[in-house]
């Protein structure tokens, strides 16, 4: 269900900027590395084809929308590696093709992009089951995907499975989605305490993923309005089961810039065991 995640009263007026990179990282433990990550700019183009004035051949709109990926595959054979990338794949050409993303950023369009973009997820989880229908190795492959959306201070936030989204703001790191793990369900139903799950065996165990072993997924979704000095982080487990909240803070206190923050997040993580595949992606607005 799509929902309306507010942090903030009011909304900037002016364009927003945005500064952004990402990273990925094999860690020091694994094989080979199952992450994949994409960060697009969107942009309105004319491109002129024949004129008599004297004008470039190209203009583009002032107004600018990002879409911000990361996706953790899972699967023998290199399957994850497989199925991360066509998730991000999917969605790129769902993007390219499919997506009406002008928009009103305060209007109810927002909630239609969202619709739109779960609806592009499920296309991505019927693509990785057509192709373990092609390839028996790939049998039971699958992928997180949490991703990010923003055209002007709007930001639209979809997410399947234990990668996770935040918001960095006046200090402070809001998570803006939920693990779909087991541990995280028994914590939110109250059966276990968080300082429990962290330690549980069961705390890498995924109940919603794009491809797996069963179609269907459902569709984390929310809209959001940004403000001027926010810091999206999007990371794959790899960073959060080595890193605390606290941890990652302190890095985005002292470092402003989004490729020297992703950098230094990899370097803890790597120092602090590495023990899966890393990647971190941040925008800053």
């Amino acid at each position: 269900m799509a929902t309306t995640h507010e942090l903030h009263d009011g909304v900037a007026e002016s364009p927003a900027s945005v500064r952004s990179f990402g990273i990925t990282d094999r860690g020091r433990v694994r094989a080979v590395n199952e992450d994949q990550f994409l960060i697009a700019e969107l942009t309105k183009t004319i491109r002129i084809a024949q004129t008599s004035l004297t004008e470039p051949l190209a203009e583009q709109s002032a107004e600018q929308g990002h879409v911000f990926l990361v996706a953790d595959g899972m699967g023998g054979h290199a399957a994850g590696e497989k199925a991360s990338a066509l998730a991000v794949a999917a969605v790129e050409q769902f993007t390219l093709n499919q997506l009406k993303w002008f928009f009103h950023p305060d209007g109810p369009d927002a909630q239609r992009v969202l619709s739109e973009f779960q609806a592009a997820l499920q296309h991505a989880d019927s693509r990785i089951f057509e192709a373990q229908a092609e390839d028996p190795q790939l049998k039971g492959m699958g992928t997180t995907l949490t991703m990010a959306y923003q055209l002007n201070w709007q930001l639209c936030v979809l997410h399947v499975g234990d990668s996770r989204a935040y918001v960095y703001r006046d200090g402070e790191l809001h998570q803006l989605t939920e693990d779909h793990t087991v541990t995280a369900h028994l914590v939110r139903i109250g059966q276990l305490k968080p300082e429990e799950a962290e330690r549980h065996q069961l705390r890498n165990v995924i109940t919603n993923v794009v491809g797996g072993d069963r179609i269907g997924i459902q569709v984390e979704a929310q809209a959001l309005e940004l403000q001027p000095g926010d810091r999206i982080l999007l990371c794959s487990d790899g960073l959060t089961e080595m890193l605390s909240n606290d941890e990652i803070v302190a890095v985005l206190d002292a470092l402003d810039d989004p490729e020297s923050a992703c950098t230094t997040l990899v370097e803890r993580a790597n120092d602090a065991g590495g023990r899966d595949n890393i990647t971190v992606l941040i925008a800053a607005f």
